[in-house]
């Protein structure tokens, strides 16, 4: 039995508990419950898993600020987190429902839970005083009805007030009076006329009972001393008085006027008016009462929100002996003005959002609240209109923030949204909120180098592992997302990979050298260098570094001729004692592997057997006499002839050339300025193919500058006298050559260079040196290949010399046959146009491959 009963009463409890109502979960539980007790299933009844309390962050929000309930993350039960005390939260109210607000994240959602708060009968009626004392006259008529103060029972319902009961007395009996708003009020009713003569003072025991099981009650002690005489009552002309009060009246305004009459004479019949002896202090700073006209006025301010009704006991005295009271009740109703602002009310924290997130991605969970009522509390809430977010409806005056437009970090990356609240009141009242977003980044931007292209310059014969240049990218992202890191794509370098020339720092962009470069094998390559940030997925950029390799004077001049290699290590030559002074005994030859002023060579006679018998020019490098052969001179003559370059630090070489006087040997070398020339066959047909070469070149040199004349002027953009711009050069390109000319003209020797073959290669170089000091102002173009040995250039221009009998004049042009043509090519260097007339020609295949060698007075005027 006692089973079966305790089931009934679980299952009573847990409909009791456990409602849900319009989508909503409703519980009910009764007040002063444990701290821990269980009030419902909140995972259960929302759909929720165990594991999503943790995952989703579930956590429960009141709106009635204090925390009264909390969730059992084990279990997913709603449990009581604090002491619950229902009149302290509602006081009379016949209903007290806390409202919570349940949010989970991810994606954020907001459920409402309602717990009902059930009274128990844990007060018992109090009255306000414990001691009553009432003066009646004994002439007071059977029926009289003398109102007491009505007790006090916080508890509602059937735990309220419900009876009064009144210790025996003949005189009296007990009534009671339920007045407006339930409240009962019990009054003493005179039962049997009063006689003072016999019982001059009466006391009574007043009990108040309440309906809770078990009853509790409350006593207050009646004393009652019987009065003689003034045997009328003052009465008000109404017993209830309504008045309705705007919330905003000034202090000193007219609530209403009451009005009450005596019928007795005299002092008897004087009124004077009060509130009633039990009227609270909060009622009396609140209202004043004129005591002679029994006027009420506002003491102080009204406030709708805190109480939006009053209720006054006036009582009216006269002054007879006993003074006798009568009483009416004053029903105040405050009328509501908008004079509350809207609250906004962050329901949950903002949470980052992601730059690339879409539209209608919740921000954050928020409501507002007005505490003014009708049109007095409609909330209205606004973002300005160039907000990137939005505000989504829910329910009940809570809303979602999302996101309704492009968010892009790097631009902005925190919001300080502004949400405004605005009633519906007249005026209309606003409030302001702001709440802070953060972006958070995602990999959208790829690094940037700080140029596209870099140019390094760097001397030949450098320390391996040396720092070549850094090159620096940054990325707009944050975090990961920005880190750079550096790396060298695979190219090609010469057939080899470009990874074993150089190497990169990763980390901080600095490129370093795998081994020493060399400027004769390597004069320019370039690196693709990538950078690569840490996002997912990556983003990278490439920038391109050009490697300009500069020329050191690491090569000693080679001596061409005469050849020690051919020749042993004397070169003979054979010279007529008959010479006279400025004899053409022979010239040295010889050429510097390097370039600019590390290739310009210049001859001495470093020794002699008699130094006053012979001179080397020091530009040609021609030996000649100085005076003329006597008898006395050795037959044998010794010469050590040194050969520098103007590079740092010079570089020299030596050649010994071992002239035998002979006599009876005739002159065939002859001053070139004083040999008449005689016309030949082979003679006539170099001087054909000189007029015919020149010729062509002048015009084609004419065509070339009238066609670069007429685009200067078309394009209108050369400010210079020469017609072509570095820039321009590209107009002259061959993808298949790709030659470039270089003027010097910088040192007492000038010279042109004229780069061919793509920029990683070296297939054709030529380079004129030219000496203004040199009596034939030689103009020659020499082309290294890159595929020939230079000591295989010697030997071919050595195996092209005849024999010991051989004479420089008359073999001038034969020396050509091999690897030098000589033409005149004055006149290209006496316009201003000079470079792209000569590039014309190079590309045109006007200029041979082969070295070119002119030999032109005219180049003695080149400016």
């Amino acid at each position: 039995y006692s089973y079966i009963k305790w089931l009934a009463l679980w299952w009573h409890h847990f409909f009791l508990l456990w409602s849900t109502i319009d989508g909503q979960t409703r519980y009910s539980i009764t007040e002063e419950l444990k701290q821990g007790s269980v009030v419902g299933n909140l995972a259960k009844d929302l759909g929720l898993g165990l594991s999503e309390i943790f995952d989703r962050k579930l956590h429960v929000a009141s709106e009635a600020g204090e925390q009264y309930f909390s969730v059992d993350a084990g279990k997913g039960e709603l449990v009581v987190n604090d002491r619950i005390d229902r009149e302290a939260l509602c006081g009379q109210s016949a209903s007290c429902v806390l409202p919570l607000q349940v949010v989970i994240e991810d994606p954020l959602q907001l459920f409402r839970v309602e717990v009902d708060i059930q009274d128990i009968n844990d007060n018992a009626p109090r009255f306000p005083s414990n001691e009553i004392t009432l003066e009646i006259a004994e002439s007071t008529v059977v029926g009289v009805h003398f109102p007491l103060e009505s007790a006090i029972d916080p508890d509602v319902g059937s735990n309220s007030l419900k009876s009064y009961t009144l210790s025996k007395d003949e005189c009296f009996t007990i009534r009671v009076k339920e007045v407006a708003g339930g409240r009962k009020v019990p009054e003493l009713i005179l039962a049997k006329v009063l006689d003072r003569e016999k019982k001059a003072v009466h006391k009574l025991l007043l009990t108040a009972l309440d309906g809770g099981s078990p009853v509790r009650s409350g006593t207050a002690q009646i004393t009652i001393s019987v009065l003689d005489i003034n045997d009328n009552v003052p009465a008000f002309e109404k017993t209830s008085y309504k008045v309705s009060v705007s919330e905003n009246a000034v202090e000193g305004a007219l609530i209403v006027q009451t009005k009450a009459t005596d019928m007795d004479d005299g002092q008897n019949g004087e009124i004077e008016y009060s509130f009633g002896a039990h009227t609270s202090d909060a009622m009396m700073s609140t209202f004043i009462i004129d005591h002679i006209s029994g006027t009420i006025f506002l003491k102080g301010k009204l406030d709708f929100e805190a109480n939006a009704n009053y209720e006054l006991d006036i009582s009216a005295k006269d002054k007879g002996i006993p003074r006798m009271e009568g009483h009416c009740t004053v029903h105040v109703e405050v009328i509501d003005v908008n004079d509350n602002a809207p609250e906004i009310i962050l329901t949950s924290h903002p949470k980052p959002v992601r730059e690339d997130s879409p539209n209608g991605t919740v921000v954050a969970l928020i409501s507002a609240r007005d505490l003014d009522s009708g049109d007095n509390g409609k909330v209205r809430l606004q973002l300005p209109k160039t907000s990137q977010f939005a505000l989504k409806p829910s329910f009940s005056h809570n809303y979602a923030l999302v996101t309704s437009g492009p968010l892009d970090r790097e631009k902005v990356s925190e919001y300080n949204i502004e949400i405004t609240a605005t009633d519906s009141g007249s005026p209309p009242l606003s409030s302001r909120k702001i709440i802070p977003v953060t972006i958070t980044d995602v990999n959208d931007n790829a690094p940037v180098f700080t140029q596209k292209t870099y140019h390094v310059y760097l001397k030949e014969n450098g320390v391996p592992g040396a720092i070549l240049y850094s090159v620096s990218a940054s990325d707009l992202d944050f975090g990961e997302n920005a880190k750079v890191s550096y790396s060298i794509l695979d190219s090609k370098v010469q057939d080899v990979s470009v990874s074993s020339y150089v190497y990169i720092n990763s980390d901080n962009g600095s490129i370093y050298s795998m081994h020493s470069f060399d400027y004769e094998k390597l004069k320019v390559f370039q690196i693709q260098v990538q950078a690569k940030d840490q996002g997912s997925p990556s983003l990278s950029s490439n920038a391109t570094v050009h490697v300009f390799i500069l020329d050191q004077n690491d090569n000693a001049p080679a001596v061409i001729y005469p050849s020690s290699a051919a020749m042993g290590s004397l070169s003979h030559q054979r010279m007529p004692r008959s010479a006279k002074a400025g004899h053409l005994v022979t010239k040295v030859t010889a050429v510097d592997a390097d370039s600019g002023h590390n290739a310009w060579l210049s001859y001495r006679l470093a020794e002699a057997t008699d130094a006053s018998l012979f001179t080397v020019n020091l530009y040609t490098g021609e030996v000649r006499t100085k005076r003329a052969v006597s008898e006395q001179d050795d037959s044998s003559q010794r010469l050590l002839i040194e050969i520098k370059d103007d590079g740092e630090p010079i570089q020299s070489s030596t050649v010994t050339v071992s002239i035998i006087l002979e006599d009876g040997l005739h002159e065939p070398i002859l001053d070139l300025r004083h040999k008449a020339a005689e016309p030949s066959k082979k003679t006539g047909r170099i001087t054909l193919y000189l007029i015919l070469s020149l010729a062509s070149v002048s015009v084609l040199s004419l065509l070339t500058f009238f066609i670069l004349a007429v685009k200067c002027i078309r394009n209108s953009r050369s400010s210079s006298t020469c017609c072509m711009r570095r820039t321009d050069s590209d107009d002259y390109k061959n993808p298949n050559r790709n030659l470039q000319i270089q003027l010097n003209t910088d040192g007492p020797i000038k010279y042109v260079e004229v780069l061919g073959g793509d920029m990683l290669s070296q297939s054709q170089s030529f380079r004129s040196c030219m000496s203004p000091m040199s009596e034939y102002s030689d103009f020659t173009l020499i082309k290294p290949s890159s595929t020939t040995d230079f000591k295989e250039v010697i030997s071919v221009l050595d195996a092209s010399l005849p024999d010991s009998t051989w004479t420089f004049e008359s073999q001038q042009v034969s020396l050509c046959a091999g690897s030098i043509i000589c033409i005149s090519l004055s006149y290209w260097m006496r316009g201003q146009c000079c470079e792209p007339i000569a590039w014309e020609a190079v590309q045109r295949d006007l200029l041979p491959p082969p070295s070119i060698l002119l030999t032109v007075d005219a180049f003695k005027h080149w400016d």
